[in-house]
C-alpha cells in the first residue's frame, strides 16, 4: 500500500509523543500490506472499522484514532485525521465532504 500524506500524519501525531512509535509501527505494516478489502485489514488490525467512507484504526489501544480512506483497487491509503479518542467522539471529522 502507498500512503498519501505521511508527512501530515507524522506532523499531527508529533503533538502526542506517546503516539509516535505506534504510528510508525502502523505505517510499516501498511506500507508492506496488499489488502484487497477491509476484512484483510482486520486480519492485522482486528478493531479496524468502516465509518462512512473512512476506515478508522485504534492507535495505542484506545487512546487515538487514525482515520484514513483506502482505495483497495490502486493500493492507496489516504491519510485524513489523527485524533485523540475524546476529539474523535466529538464527531467533527464527520463534517468532511468525503465522509
Amino acid at each position: 500500500m502507498h500512503l498519501i500524506s505521511i508527512r501530515n500524519l507524522r506532523a499531527d501525531a508529533s503533538k502526542y509523543p506517546d503516539a509516535l512509535e505506534p504510528v510508525n509501527s502502523w505505517y510499516q505494516v501498511v506500507k508492506s500490506a496488499s489488502w484487497q478489502n477491509l476484512n484483510e485489514a482486520r486480519e492485522v488490525y482486528s478493531t479496524a472499522d468502516a465509518v462512512g467512507n473512512f476506515t478508522v484504526f485504534n492507535i495505542k489501544g484506545n487512546a487515538y484514532r487514525l482515520i484514513v480512506s483506502i482505495d483497495y483497487d490502486i493500493q492507496t491509503v489516504y491519510y485524513k485525521y489523527f485524533l485523540t479518542h475524546a476529539d474523535y467522539d466529538k464527531e467533527k471529522w464527520k463534517n468532511d465532504p468525503f465522509f
